[in-house]
């Protein structure tokens, strides 16, 4: 009778898996060795010119930083965030690429001996071989740049399959070694499109209705007030190419010492269409304004985010200087919050901390990253805070949050990091909670934050409606309008106004 095998099967099947795995890697490296035999038998004189000078170009990225410059330079605002993306994929991706991956996968160097040597890299590194960190840097850069320029896809692409393809012809790496690369750079762009989704420019399209309304093509009629500070001096920098596309246009600049709501309905009461140039602040004051007097608003990108002028559709500041000159106009919504209006979102919570900790710091490092730098600082140290949401309808939900936001129309996409409305006319409200109170919460909370995910975190709820009325249980807590620090509450009475401002927006046919 014959003897039943006492070895667990776990054992067995594991050790069968490890002996399928053995074998898939022998066949992948007589595969990468024919492969890389074939490539250096094949006698090419622009093979030997090309490859060695491509891939010196891709030392260190300098050819990438090369092509940011260029975008940097040539496609303006989409250029600067592509670049910006793409480097920073790289910087990610070089990181794990060259010393986490390297250091685990103890791979050797091919062979050079068959390699012409006019075609040999001038630098044979010493580093593994796996993956190819040249490969995953090129890959990583074209397609987080292409995120943000589609157009840009074919030739960023072919360019770092060439990078790849001259690693393996220079004599620097297998074919796997530059697939894997690949793989890795492709993985880091899509995070980085996850962790900070790409802008979308003039998302509107046909969404808003625009009406013909009076031309103006010498900017007769119009008041500009403009805050030359805002953007970090991007407000002051616009002025001479508005002036010239709108000769007669009267400029009101908002000094250091002014009462900026008091200039701003001083201004809106002497002429026909009021416009300004500044930052969400700013534009709320101006908004407000308008409104009262019942005359147009003319937005002007020349903030630092210019969230209302891109969802109108009012950039780059060509496309506003041409809506403005033709004329159309259209009617949005404005949020309201204890009687006092917003155009882009409201708040309170850490978010009031975020706001005092960006200010602190713009002026030294810039908005931006000033920003960054108080996300990180109020999410780590946040407390979770109870609401009782009541809607429309009656209906009440208890949540905990740490950061509160409310924003004027629905935003895109889902979870904690909203960037832009697909209209401004859908009379809704965009309510989302997002409680942080452990350690390990906070852990979780940034993982999903940088991965995209935030909104299938237990912690993170979202709710849409026309009107709101929050209880802020153990308040009063400072509230935030546009940005803009404003008085202390303990109960947020919120609602959307439809159509309640007229705006100059152009055309679908012009954005």
């Amino acid at each position: 009778m014959p003897r039943r095998s006492t070895t667990p099967r776990r054992s067995r099947t594991a050790r069968g898996t490890a002996r399928r795995w053995r074998d898939v890697r022998r066949q992948v490296d007589a595969l990468d060795v024919a492969t890389f035999a074939a490539v250096a038998r094949t006698r090419s004189p622009l093979l030997d010119t090309t490859m060695p000078a491509l891939t010196r170009a891709a030392d260190r990225s300098v050819l990438w930083m090369a092509v940011a410059g260029l975008l940097t330079l040539l496609a303006r605002g989409r250029g600067r965030r592509a670049a910006a993306r793409g480097l920073a994929a790289i910087g990610v991706t070089s990181l794990l690429a060259n010393q986490v991956s390297k250091r685990l996968h103890r791979r050797p160097r091919p062979s050079i001996t068959q390699v012409p040597t006019r075609r040999l890299a001038r630098r044979i590194p010493d580093s593994t071989s796996f993956p190819s960190g040249h490969s995953a840097s090129a890959m990583a850069f074209a397609a987080a740049a292409s995120a943000e320029m589609p157009a840009l896809t074919v030739p960023l692409r072919a360019l770092a399959g060439l990078v790849g393809f001259s690693r393996v012809a220079t004599g620097a790496h297998y074919p796997s070694d530059v697939a894997a690369g690949f793989a890795l750079g492709e993985a880091i762009a899509w995070l980085t499109t996850r962790a900070v989704p790409v802008e979308r420019v003039n998302p509107l399209q046909d969404a808003l209705a625009v009406h013909a309304g009076t031309p103006r093509p010498d900017g007769a009629g119009i008041a500009l007030v403009i805050n030359p500070r805002s953007g970090s001096g991007r407000a002051g920098r616009i002025l001479p190419a508005v002036r010239r596309a709108l000769p007669r246009l009267r400029v009101v600049e908002l000094g250091a010492g002014d009462d900026y709501a008091e200039v701003i309905r001083a201004t809106a009461a002497d002429c026909e269409v009021l416009a300004v140039a500044g930052g969400d602040g700013t534009v709320q004051q101006a908004a407000e304004a308008a409104r009262e007097r019942g005359i147009p608003l003319a937005v002007l990108p020349a903030g630092t985010f210019n969230h209302f002028a891109k969802d109108l559709g009012m950039y780059p500041l060509s496309t506003a200087i041409a809506a403005i000159r033709a004329g159309t106009v259209a009617k949005v919504d404005l949020g309201e919050v204890n009687g006092k209006i917003f155009v882009n979102t409201a708040s309170v919570g850490a978010y009031t901390d975020f706001v005092t900790i960006r200010e602190r710091y713009e002026h030294r490092i810039g908005k931006p990253l000033a920003a960054v730098v108080a996300a990180v600082t109020t999410l780590g140290a946040a407390r979770a805070v109870r609401v009782r949401v009541r809607d429309l309808d009656g209906e009440t939900v208890d949540a905990r949050f740490s950061l509160l936001f409310l924003g004027n129309g629905r935003y895109e996409p889902r979870g904690f990091a909203p960037v832009h409305r697909a209209t401004l006319d859908d009379a809704r409200l965009d309510l989302r909670v997002l409680g942080v109170s452990r350690l390990g919460s906070r852990a979780r909370i940034f993982v999903d934050l940088f991965t995209g995910r935030i909104s299938r975190n237990r912690r993170y709820q979202e709710f849409s409606d026309a009107e709101f009325d929050l209880e802020l249980l153990g308040g009063p807590y400072r509230i935030a309008r546009d940005g803009e620090l404003g008085e202390e509450v303990d109960r947020l009475r919120a609602r959307v106004l439809p159509r309640a401002l007229t705006v100059i927006a152009p055309a679908a046919s012009a954005r």
